[in-house]
């Protein structure tokens, strides 16, 4: 269709008027897909979602034995469906490192949640079986409020760097020093910290809080120190005054 538009159409005067330019929109059609990537990768961050949602419940199941235990608990309620709500906002606004293979990429991003999802099971667990009954209601409102905070730190976070950092692209990075930037170098993890801290103070389970606070701190300190030296590689001394002047986790201490 578009080569016989192509062709030269007389005019009344016996002139031709010259080739006649497709529709945009059936340019837009033969075109292959305009943004292959996002949409590729949209896909797999919703299945990764999917997935490990399904397996947080999975993984809550099998600490507690029973399903029906969590319409007894309403600051467990309330903590998974912010829960929920933090992971398909986060998988919006974050950032793609790379552009690796669809099953590498996943299998990666699985492998990485499996201490959370041992976290979610061991909290349950503990407290079922290891002292019974509900955990005081003030540890628990303690848990969901430190929770939420750090979910409010972790999205802030990324939507400073995604849409509120001016002239920052992938061909010209700009080292953020500001907002959330100012006091820690990592806020994201910082608020990914205290998103799991929070899951086992919702149980009163002590031993699975400081396990959770062991290795993720293990964790964290893993994936802080292979970042710091990419930053540092791309931004040289920019980036180790911004070292000297902040904080890598908490304010004052780490």
């Amino acid at each position: 269709m578009a080569s016989e538009m192509n062709q030269e159409a007389p005019q009344s005067n016996g002139k031709a008027t010259g080739g006649l330019k497709p529709p945009t929109a059936l340019l837009a059609a033969d075109a292959p897909g305009a943004h292959p990537h996002f949409i590729r990768s949209l896909a797999l961050r919703f299945a990764e979602e999917a997935i490990f949602l399904m397996a947080v419940g999975g993984a809550i199941a099998m600490g507690l034995g029973i399903t029906s235990y969590f319409t007894e608990h309403h600051y467990v309620l309330a903590y998974l469906a912010a829960y929920a709500g933090f992971r398909f906002a986060d998988l919006i606004v974050r950032e793609d490192a790379e552009d690796s293979p669809a099953h590498e990429e996943l299998s990666q991003r699985i492998a990485v949640q499996l201490p959370i999802l041992v976290t979610f099971a061991a909290a349950p667990f503990e407290r079922t079986y290891a002292y019974g009954g509900s955990a005081p209601a003030f540890v628990s409102a303690l848990g969901l409020l430190i929770a939420l905070w750090g979910m409010w730190l972790a999205l802030g976070a990324r939507v400073q760097l995604g849409f509120f950092t001016s002239g920052r692209t992938a061909e010209h990075p700009v080292l953020v020093k500001s907002g959330f930037y100012r006091y820690v170098r990592h806020p994201i993890y910082a608020g990914a910290y205290l998103v799991m801290l929070g899951w086992p103070l919702i149980y009163g389970a002590p031993i699975t809080a400081i396990l959770a606070l062991i290795v993720g701190a293990i964790f964290a300190q893993r994936r802080m120190k292979s970042e710091e030296a990419e930053m540092r590689a791309q931004f040289g001394e920019e980036y180790d005054a911004y070292i000297r002047e902040t904080d890598a986790l908490v304010p004052s201490i780490w």
